[in-house]
């Protein structure tokens, strides 16, 4: 069985509630999965605005997940986003600029720990978990101003 990445606050190719967004609370939606790999220890959880007008515009990263479920405002081992922080910041595109695809991607590891720099961003994170890879998710939700 493959994994499968959802969330109670929206579905596949729907629209991110205003909550979870920079115009709304800008806290993290919650988020389900199931289908975990045999021998997965841990999680990285990385969410992409592969529409952005710069390019790929990466919102979160987190990492060292265990379980099967992150809450809504989950907080964690996070890196650096594209906005310069850590921690999860919500869609937000450039008004008029239409509708983004923001990508929830679900890593599956075999390592309790993955080991990154205190001072890694939401790519680095990505290259740190790339050889760990058990099986991976995808959950796209949508948004414009």
């Amino acid at each position: 069985m493959a994994v499968s990445l959802k969330s109670p606050a929206f579905g596949n190719g729907h629209a991110i509630p205003r909550k979870y967004t920079g115009d709304g609370d800008d806290v993290s939606p919650p988020l389900d999965w199931s289908g975990t790999p045999a021998g997965a220890k841990s999680f990285v959880l990385v969410v992409e605005d592969p529409d952005a007008p710069s390019g790929t515009f990466r919102h979160w990263g987190i990492y060292d997940v265990t379980g099967t479920r992150l809450p809504e405002g989950a907080s964690g081992s996070t890196v650096i986003n594209d906005f310069g922080a850590r921690g999860y910041r919500g869609p937000a595109p450039p008004r008029g600029h239409g509708v983004h695809h923001y990508h929830f991607r679900l890593l599956a590891l075999d390592v309790e720990r993955l080991a990154v720099p205190s001072h890694a961003k939401v790519a680095d994170l990505r290259k740190a978990a790339k050889d760990h890879i058990l099986g991976e998710a995808e959950l796209i939700g949508i948004y414009s101003r």
